[in-house]
């Protein structure tokens, strides 16, 4: 897009940023500005020279990772692509990095392209705590029947009303998601939960974990998280 009287084009970038949430509240911009939108928009607006506004494929709550965050923004400053990626990381917290950037049609939006978004939630099982997985792992004690809860996993699947598994703070429009996919494999002490959907709710993975936790410590059967579900009462579930 041209402006009139100007030279500047004003481009469309779409950028792939991962970091370690643990520091940060969020994604999403807060008065604070301790999120990773508003370093992002930090470090971007100094490689541009003027105010970058950043739009994420989604939010993450406080704590979470990211590996593959998409998001996009628009400025009128030309800049080779490195510049979005080394420039950027340059000036950002160590643990928030640039991984890729490109320049984009107008049409594209990182939050309303997006098809899914998939969330991986990695659980250590064994009698002690992990160490160099702290923040970066759930933990737990015993034995856990994955069986029980693969079975439950796969009544989570399709498009439900999720109201039983959002926090209290939640601000979507609507319960309702698409789960699409959700895996349940183990790899020696852990246990990796792949959950794949068209959107998520605020706490809502850590709140099916919490219910799968259950019934794979016995304390419900597999059967309980369709009543859970169907309930859509949040006290019904399981603790995050």
């Amino acid at each position: 897009m041209v402006y009139e009287g100007e030279t500047e084009i004003a481009m469309r970038i779409v950028i792939g940023v991962s970091y370690d949430g643990r520091t940060f509240e969020g994604w999403q911009s807060q008065p604070s500005g301790k999120t990773v939108q508003d370093h992002l928009e930090a470090a971007l607006s100094k490689i541009a020279a003027v105010p970058v506004r950043v739009n994420g494929a989604g939010r993450t709550d406080t704590g979470v990772h990211a590996l593959a965050q998409v998001a996009h923004f628009d400025c009128e400053s030309a800049r080779p692509e490195s510049a979005w990626v080394r420039g950027a990381n340059a000036v950002l917290p160590d643990a928030i990095a640039v991984q890729w950037a490109i320049p984009i049609s107008d049409e594209f939006n990182a939050r309303f392209s997006a098809i899914a978004r998939r969330y991986v939630y990695l659980m250590y099982v064994h009698p002690v705590r992990p160490s160099l997985l702290a923040g970066k792992a759930g933990w737990y004690h015993a034995p856990l029947d994955l069986d029980a809860m693969r079975g439950a996993a796969a009544m989570l699947v399709g498009k439900h009303d999720f109201s039983a598994f959002r926090s209290s703070q939640c601000q979507a429009r609507t319960p309702v998601r698409n789960l699409t996919r959700f895996t349940i494999e183990a790899q020696g002490p852990y246990i990796i939960f792949e959950v794949t959907a068209d959107a998520f709710l605020h706490h809502m993975v850590r709140n099916l974990v919490g219910c799968l936790l259950y019934i794979g410590k016995g304390a419900h059967p597999a059967a309980w998280i369709e009543q859970v579900l169907e309930g859509r009462d949040r006290k019904q579930a399981a603790p995050t």
